[in-house]
């Protein structure tokens, strides 16, 4: 399984972006999808989930309300619409995948992660 993640860049705050998450392979829709980040000196943390057919989310309480987590099976993508965007949402933001039903915020329980796409939000 490989993942390819893009859609980052640079925004002021208040702005939007909306990465996307590629993935190799016929069985996406096995696959329990997850974005974490991880700003400088922090450690990778849980963003949001999706379970395989989409019908349950999970946020980190940091974006609920600002953040949109979906899935399109049928073109092996995840996304991530970022709304309302703040300069500590700047970090290197990764897709992983997972073949367990439920993963949610357990990054040891993903076994498949993207190369990460720099979102960086100025002040």
């Amino acid at each position: 399984v490989q993942l390819q993640a893009s859609g980052g860049g640079l925004v002021q705050a208040g702005g939007s972006l909306r990465l996307s998450c590629a993935v190799s392979g016929r069985t996406f829709g096995t696959y329990y999808m997850g974005w974490f980040r991880q700003a400088p000196g922090k450690e990778r943390a849980f963003v949001a989930g999706i379970s395989r057919s989409g019908g349950t989310t999970h946020y980190a309480d940091s974006v609920k309300g600002r953040f949109t987590i979906s899935r399109d099976n049928a073109k092996n993508t995840v996304y991530l619409q970022m709304n309302s965007l703040k300069p500590e949402d700047t970090a290197v933001y990764y897709c992983a995948a997972t073949p367990r039903p439920l993963a949610a915020e357990v990054l040891d329980e993903y076994p498949y992660w993207g190369q990460g796409t720099q979102v960086t939000v100025s002040s």
